[in-house]
């Protein structure tokens, strides 16, 4: 997995303009930038596309072409941006345990590790409607306040889980070991998620991306927008081109007619009201 990357072009797609030093701001600045430019969607892995990892494949799609992607090319597009700066980080895989019933899950997610001289800080551009908007400083049992929620680590054995904090009731995310995982690791995992009938990618339509200071999601034709006081607004997407709309304005996704084709083909088949 090549670390080379336009940079410039990076940059520009997420609208950052500060400083290409390899220090905690410009972590944080990227961070919270990255998710909401670049929205969370599995819209080709729906549509039974190839999910291809080389970094080219996903600076064309995610960068150039305007689109989203989900957890692996996110992340690694942010890992090449980082490297690229000069951060020392590596990847680290984890247990997906956020609405998984208390079943053990393959370690199919793919999350950051960094280091900085004040510490590790565990970065994540790519978890759907609880995607990281900053950093969080790899220490655990301490309550760490984002833009968008309240997060915290805890450790568990030899690993470390990842909560967030729901209403009033601290929710497991995933649990990630420290072993730097290979590229041949994410190309499996990658296969297998966007390819089972298993996985809820191959067969629900998601979008999540945190913008000012609220998360939107998308499930199939239900939308909802999480405020900072905690209140839900949702609603039901009753036609086609009301949910192209939605992808494009408040998802920023830039919509091919080819993309449109596709998904007007799974919305006629799949998509109905609950």
């Amino acid at each position: 997995m090549t670390s080379e990357i336009d940079i410039n072009s990076y940059f520009s797609r997420i609208g950052y303009q500060g400083s290409q030093s390899a220090t905690l701001q410009t972590l944080r600045e990227l961070h919270a930038l990255h998710p909401s430019a670049i929205t969370f969607e599995n819209l080709d892995v729906l549509l039974q596309r190839p999910i291809r990892l080389e970094l080219d494949a996903i600076m064309q799609k995610l960068v150039t072409l305007g689109r989203g992607g989900y957890c692996y090319e996110q992340n690694t597009l942010f890992l090449a941006a980082l490297r690229t700066l000069g951060f020392e980080v590596r990847a680290v895989a984890a247990r997906v345990q956020w609405n998984a019933g208390g079943l053990v899950a393959a370690r199919s997610h793919m999350a950051l590790l960094l280091r900085q001289p004040d510490g590790h800080y565990i970065a994540d551009v790519g978890f759907g409607g609880l995607t990281l908007t900053a950093p969080l400083l790899f220490e655990p049992d301490i309550e760490q306040q984002t833009a968008h929620g309240l997060y915290r680590l805890v450790r568990i054995g030899d690993e470390y889980q990842v909560q967030a904090r729901i209403e009033a009731t601290w929710s497991a995310m995933y649990q990630f070991s420290l072993a730097e995982q290979a590229p041949a690791d994410w190309e499996m995992a990658n296969w297998f998620m966007s390819t089972c009938p298993d996985s809820i990618f191959t067969s629900t339509l998601i979008a999540a991306r945190p913008y000012g200071d609220a998360r939107y999601t998308l499930r199939n034709n239900r939308l909802r927008i999480h405020r900072p006081d905690g209140t839900t607004e949702q609603r039901l997407i009753a036609t086609f081109s009301e949910l192209c709309g939605v992808l494009r304005r408040d998802f920023n996704i830039n919509l091919a007619p080819a993309d449109e084709h596709a998904l007007a083909q799974f919305m006629a088949k799949t998509l109905t009201a609950p």
